[in-house]
């Protein structure tokens, strides 16, 4: 082990959510792995989705913890343990859940006064840790979790408004200064795009605060969209690191990889197993809309429908408020008439994904376009239905469509807020089991396009092996925050 004074300390400030918590804390992970201290600043129920896979790598030896600090849950009249977005049932409870977590800034910056560290890594949503790190007189870096395509998108879209002057709503537009012609609608961007709102000014905060940041981590690689790596450096004028895909990376000798955090019912797993053994190579599809999605029972009535009718096998995660909402016990005849026909099989909840995408008889998944389920898409090799429904979506969707050409769009056209069911823009069973022929079929087109996701699944694994653009990004960085904080050592000796 280094000596105390050369190692680095590096505190991590994840932002509550499923999509920026998973990648963050991975990262988080890879660093201790390759020698950085690590302390990862979290709240009780939110370390609890992960504090298995952190005291697994203390105990193999890696330097990493966490450092709880308290939700104010009682003083907004919270339920005990609700500490993460993903558990706003309601408008209210989610204003309630944000307002609990800006409230933790008190508590954080006492942790950064108290340890010191050598390097800040924040999530988006913490723009104050700028000063926080300015303060302390250290970099902070600035984490992102989705694509460097969805960041110029919003980059240059913010910039330009090209989205101002439409006859409609409806009428498609180019993304001004992309190096692809890309062409959206209004009603595919954020909402705090289309109409301004306390969000949009909180965005100009982070957006500022990325500005002034030592530079930007990201959990994506060079192979996959190096066009938008280059952009998004120059137009931001600050370095950035792509150190993705992280979770493979630190998965990827771990047998317990499957779980990722959850003791599941193994009798459960193995009967699911046992159903996708039974399937040939290549031939089922892999449905699911990730932790915060709600579909309208409508939508779901149509995709089931849209699904049976593709004659293509399939697993479904549906989660389990969905099923509540369908009223008429819709889902458990669609799951009796799945189980007798073997054709489908429903996942209640939530699904060892991982697992599932690199069964060899998984072929194709349907997403929500949601940055995590994508790599984890690559990752595997498997070429993508896309069905995005809300944030910056849309844009992934358009680089696997239109830049990596390995997407099949399912026709969504309305972004809206992920807690907001809307039973207007529902996506029709046949186009539903049109999309699924495509991805599946075996016309040259889809052979095609399974071929290329395959090939950025390979390049997705080399980049993070010894010597991969990932594996060495991280490497760089680590090295340049140590001499950092040896320049400053001497900066206060002398």
């Amino acid at each position: 082990m280094e000596s105390q004074s050369q190692q680095l300390n590096v505190i991590f400030v994840p932002y509550p959510t499923p999509g920026h918590m998973i990648p963050m804390i991975d990262t988080a992970r890879l660093f201790a792995k390759h020698g950085a201290n690590v302390t990862i600043i979290t709240t009780h129920a939110n370390a609890s989705t992960f504090q298995k896979s952190i005291d697994s790598d203390f105990n193999s030896g890696h330097p990493i913890k966490t450092q709880l600090i308290q939700f104010p849950s009682a003083q907004l009249g919270l339920p005990e343990g609700v500490e993460n977005i993903k558990s706003g049932t309601s408008q209210e409870m989610l204003g309630k859940i944000s307002q609990g977590i800006s409230m933790l800034q008190d508590q954080i910056e006492i942790v950064l006064q108290d340890q010191q560290p050598d390097c800040i890594v924040s999530d988006m949503f913490y723009p104050w840790t700028v000063e926080s790190a300015a303060k302390l007189g250290i970099p902070r870096l600035y984490y992102y979790s989705s694509s460097y395509f969805s960041s110029c998108s919003a980059h240059f879209i913010r910039k330009y408004k090209p989205h101002e002057n439409l006859v409609s709503d409806t009428q498609f537009f180019s993304i001004p200064s992309l190096p692809h012609n890309i062409e959206i609608t209004s009603l595919q961007l954020e909402e705090w795009l289309r109409t301004r709102n306390e969000f949009s000014d909180y965005l100009n905060v982070i957006y500022e605060s990325e500005g002034r940041s030592y530079g930007t981590l990201y959990n994506s690689f060079h192979e996959l969209e190096s066009d938008y790596e280059q952009l998004y450096k120059s137009t931001m004028g600050i370095k950035a690191w792509s150190v993705g895909p992280v979770s493979t990376w630190v998965n990827k000798d771990d047998v317990e990889k499957a779980r990722r955090g959850h003791s599941k019912d193994l009798a459960v797993e193995s009967e699911l197993l046992n159903w996708l053994n039974s399937k040939e190579n290549e031939s089922v599809l892999y449905v699911s809309f990730g932790s915060l999605t709600r579909l309208s029972h409508a939508q779901i009535v149509e995709l089931a429908y849209g699904l049976e009718n593709s004659s293509q096998s399939f697993i479904w995660v549906i989660r389990k408020k969905d099923k509540d909402e369908d009223g008429e016990g819709f889902l458990e005849d669609f799951e009796e008439r799945m189980k007798e026909s073997k054709k489908g099989y429903i996942i209640w909840n939530w699904a060892p994904q991982v697992l599932l995408l690199d069964h060899p008889a998984t072929g194709g998944i349907v997403t929500h376009c949601g940055w995590n389920s994508i790599l984890e898409s690559l990752s595997a090799g498997l070429s993508m239905i896309t069905w995005p429904m809300f944030a910056e979506q849309f844009y992934n969707e358009k680089l696997l469509v239109d830049v990596s050409k390995i997407g099949v769009p399912v026709g969504s056209k309305v972004n809206k807020f992920w807690a907001s069911v809307g039973e207007d823009a529902v996506v029709k069973r046949e186009e539903i089991a049109k999309a699924v022929a495509l991805l599946m079929g075996s016309e040259e087109e889809s052979i095609e396009m399974r071929r290329r996701a395959r090939k950025i699944g390979d390049a997705a694994k080399k980049s993070i092996e010894e010597g991969g653009s990932s594996y060495n990004n991280l490497m760089q960085l680590i090295d340049e925050l140590k001499s950092l904080k040896i320049s400053r050592g001497l900066e206060k000796t002398n």
